[in-house]
């Protein structure tokens, strides 16, 4: 059964929930998103708990409750100027980090050294932190995909779903697998990721049908109307069931240029779905939106 039916909707109904990933990163992305979640422009967003500006931005989702902030479960550490490690303090956390004791650069070398126990007390450790900081947890994700197994085959969502069943919390995954243009994934992937989605029903999980978001590099002179059109695209070819849209925004500022390789792209993110082109599409295409507390209502059975 689809995640969409589950919610009793029916087989034909296409939803939609457009996440703000990376809240806490940084003021000037803890502004943005901030701006997006009051305006409704989006429908959630998840904290990178590790990073030196979550606290402000889960101060700021706890005077807000009504709105729907998750962890981005993060365990890598991508840029030079910036870094952070660890929040789990109650153990060994060695084989997360490097020599200096950051989470590593990229999700090659976190899956060839993380050893699934210290994974999974950070896990725990993250929603902890965001419960003590008075977060109403909606959902959680992962910051890079780090998490699936997607570089070496090596995942840790068994660890992941057991500490989603412990808080009750949904996670980001995907029942079926698409490719970035949409179309649906090889076969041998497809299986995986419905193999997955099994495991997350038999752990009681609730997962999303289907995960989309604008490629993850800039194409060489990228601007914001060749986006504007991928994104019509996107919507235009929506499946029937429960999607997500995954967004990284920010204000473009000296403070995230000063780290960040590719700013002015987060900047047109900012943009997307204020844009009036892209609020009528949703409407012309009876897009349904939803929120993650739907998916965690049904996981609670409140």
């Amino acid at each position: 059964m689809s995640t969409a039916l589950a919610l009793g909707y029916g087989p034909q109904d296409r939803l939609l929930i457009v996440n703000a990933d990376d809240f806490g990163l940084c003021h000037s992305t803890n502004l943005g998103i901030e701006r997006l979640l009051v305006d409704g422009v989006v429908s959630s967003a998840t904290i990178m708990m590790p990073c030196g500006w979550a606290r402000e931005a889960a101060l700021w989702s706890a005077r807000h409750p009504h709105l729907d902030v998750g962890v981005h479960y993060t365990f890598t550490s991508e840029w030079d100027a910036m870094k952070w490690g660890p929040v789990y303090r109650g153990g060994p956390t060695l084989s997360l980090v490097t020599a200096e004791g950051y989470f590593q650069r990229d999700v090659k070398r976190f899956e060839r050294q993380a050893a699934a126990s210290e994974v999974r007390c950070e896990l725990a450790a993250q929603v902890e932190m965001a419960l003590e900081l008075g977060v109403n947890v909606t959902h959680a994700d992962n910051h890079m995909g780090s998490l699936y197994g997607l570089q070496l085959g090596r995942h840790f969502l068994v660890e992941v779903f057991e500490v989603c069943a412990q808080y009750g919390l949904p996670f980001r995954l995907p029942r079926h697998l698409l490719l970035e243009s949409g179309q649906v994934a090889p076969p041998v992937l497809a299986k995986q990721a419905r193999e997955m989605a099994e495991l997350a029903d038999s752990m009681g999980v609730i997962v999303l049908d289907y995960l989309l978001g604008l490629p993850f590099r800039a194409a060489p002179g990228e601007t914001y109307d060749v986006m504007k059109q991928q994104m019509l695209g996107i919507l235009g070819n929506l499946h029937p069931g429960v999607t997500e849209i995954i967004l990284h925004p920010s204000l473009v500022t000296e403070e995230l240029t000063a780290f960040h390789g590719a700013p002015d792209r987060r900047g047109m993110e900012m943009e997307l779905f204020r844009d009036p082109d892209i609020r009528q599409k949703l409407q012309a295409e009876g897009i349904i939106p939803i929120r993650w507390r739907d998916l965690r209502n049904l996981q609670r059975h409140d």
